[in-house]
């Protein structure tokens, strides 16, 4: 498997290290080893596993054998996105 960054998705982790230090492969564990695994409407996949207080989450798409990562953020409002059902 392969994992493949866009622009818009590095550039947010870099700002994401420089608040919380959310490394590169801290956010590819998480794609490859998520706590939790939440489908989209769209076919987006959102990866999120529990980081501090809050959640790290990952959406990303599959094309073939490649995961691509659009994008990620942390965010503190775990009730909001955190699917006990699953």
């Amino acid at each position: 498997m392969e994992i493949v960054w866009t622009q818009h998705a590095e550039e947010r982790q870099q700002q994401w290290e420089q608040r919380l230090g959310i490394t590169r492969q801290e956010v590819e564990a998480v794609v490859i080893n998520p706590e939790q695994m939440i489908p989209d409407d769209e076919g987006i996949l959102v990866a999120q596993s529990r980081r501090g207080n809050g959640l790290l989450r990952v959406p990303y798409v599959e094309i073939g054998s490649t995961k691509r990562i659009l994008t990620l953020y942390w965010t503190n409002q775990v009730k909001r996105y955190w699917q006990e059902s699953l």
